[in-house]
């Protein structure tokens, strides 16, 4: 039953502005670079300088009142993201940081296939397989800018706001997954695919994915399994679910918005957060919450453990409801990289504890091993190429690394090369800032449970008041309260722990 399944205080303007706003929405600013000195203090070597081979319209840039905007431009590419689209984007966005007059920043993507389907791998496999160490340092530069700017984004200083609508994946993520508000539409497709073209799930995801419930994100992780429109919101990637047409309005409301100049950061978010709200028009009433119930056990089950071979054995051993997908994701793991699946296990289990800050400077040193690993550019070249074959791995099946081989170990030793990555600012944190804006998590759910004073109604009572009522919030604390608790003898709920 589960196969099927598994197969993303303000102000508004005058009235009377609102038809040139959306006017101006079909003049944007072609993606001119800003001039060097405006963006030497990002390092004395400033890795945003453009380059002759630099696209010239890869990205649009947008202004209207309060609002910028960036397009991601490469519709007939699913927008994967290049080394020509970050050294326009990194500016601009330092830029923004500095000025009174932007309020609000929306990244989203041109089409309607794609936000980002990923970084743009073809072209750093073709490098290292013409240049060999060459392009290996073409790539880890690729790695290392990419990554400074996930981080900032991460820690920016204003409201950022990711439209991902259509396919987002592996680099798509880096652009959205670390902000405040991450929109789903019934377009969006969600995945980290790494380890199947012999990567690992980089640009932070070794900071969110061991966040999330239970053994989901080692299952997203491993598999590089995909979740889909509503799912990406239940599942707590996203924060809130909207219908892609809804998309155009809600930006020119949000050009719109108007704050005080002592609001802080919450405040500003806060008003954001209603804002958007406005515009959640119900979840799709066909598309059940997937991650929920006997397979989300089954997950947590099987995907709990700290080796390869036990989560093989786990999966091996389910039977009932959730046997067929058992066998299906067993097939599944032996068609990713072995060496990805180990090093990515490996990643989830100590990921959780660094700060996003380490987060990229340790996922940098990862990056730079897996372009010297042939996995990547064999699974870039077999799946991505011309040939679409089967990869042929070095070692070849999950059952030639044995627990003992420590396959994963060198992976995330420190080494000299490449250099520690330099970050943009010196922002950090160990946990999420914001986190009220999405959906409870089970944590939240857990936490109101071991108080030992309330029944499960109180409880979902308790979340749905202080979310205001919040499309998802009724869905997914029931589904959590019916998985995780049971009642005493006065009715109220008992935290279950794993079975």
């Amino acid at each position: 039953m589960f196969s099927k399944a598994i197969a993303n205080r303000a102000v508004p303007a005058a009235a009377a502005c609102r038809s040139c706003c959306r006017r101006s929405f079909a003049m944007p600013l072609r993606a001119k670079m800003l001039p060097q000195q405006q963006t030497a203090s990002i390092s004395t070597s400033n890795p945003f300088q453009p380059r002759a081979e630099d696209e010239p319209e890869d990205v649009l840039f947008n202004s209207l009142y309060g609002l910028r905007s960036i397009e991601l431009n490469r519709p007939k590419k699913l927008n994967a993201l290049n080394g020509s689209m970050i050294r326009k984007i990194g500016p601009r966005l330092l830029e923004w940081a500095k000025s009174d007059m932007a309020n609000v920043v929306v990244m989203k993507g041109a089409g309607e296939r794609a936000f980002c389907a990923g970084g743009d791998v073809a072209a750093l496999a073709d490098a290292i397989k013409s240049e060999g160490e060459a392009g290996q340092k073409k790539a880890n530069d690729y790695f290392a800018l990419e990554y400074m700017l996930d981080h900032y984004i991460a820690t920016y200083s204003k409201p950022y706001i990711a439209f991902m609508d259509g396919i987002t994946m592996g680099g798509g993520v880096g652009l959205s997954v670390h902000a405040p508000f991450r929109i789903a539409t019934e377009r969006t497709v969600f995945a980290m695919p790494e380890t199947t073209i012999g990567f690992f799930p980089d640009v932070g995801a070794s900071f969110f994915l061991p966040r999330m419930p239970g053994a989901t994100g080692t299952y997203l992780a491993l598999t590089s399994s995909r979740l889909t429109g509503a799912n990406v919101f239940y599942s707590g990637v996203a924060t809130h679910y909207l219908h892609s047409t809804s998309l155009p309005q809600l930006e020119s409301r949000l050009a719109e918005l108007r704050f005080k100049d002592y609001d802080d950061m919450h405040t500003r978010l806060s008003v954001i957060n209603a804002t958007i709200e406005e515009y959640c028009t119900g979840l799709p009433y066909d598309q059940p919450m997937l991650l929920s119930g006997q397979l989300r056990k089954a997950i947590d089950r099987c995907f709990r453990h700290d080796s390869v071979s036990d989560i093989l054995s786990a999966l091996k051993a389910e039977e009932g409801a959730t046997k067929q997908w058992a066998e299906e994701t067993i097939h599944t793991l032996h068609q990713r990289s072995p060496t990805s699946v180990h090093v990515a296990l490996r990643q989830m289990r100590i990921g959780g504890r660094w700060s996003i800050a380490e987060t990229f400077i340790r996922e940098h040193q990862i990056a730079a091993k897996f372009m010297a690993h042939p996995d990547f550019v064999e699974g870039v070249t077999a799946l991505l190429g011309k040939e679409k074959r089967k990869p042929r791995w070095q070692p070849a099946t999950l059952e030639d690394i044995s627990d003992k081989d420590n396959v994963a170990e060198p992976f995330f030793k420190i080494s000299e090369e490449p250099k520690k990555l330099q970050l943009l600012n010196n922002e950090d944190y160990a946990e999420y800032p914001y986190r009220e804006f999405g959906l409870p998590t089970e944590k939240d759910v857990e936490d109101q449970v071991m108080l030992g004073t309330m029944t499960r109604g109180q409880i979902l009572r308790h979340f749905m008041d202080k979310t205001r009522s919040k499309q998802g919030v009724k869905e997914v604390v029931q589904e959590i309260l019916d998985r995780k608790t049971t009642v005493n003898v006065e009715d109220l709920a008992v935290w279950k722990y794993d079975e």
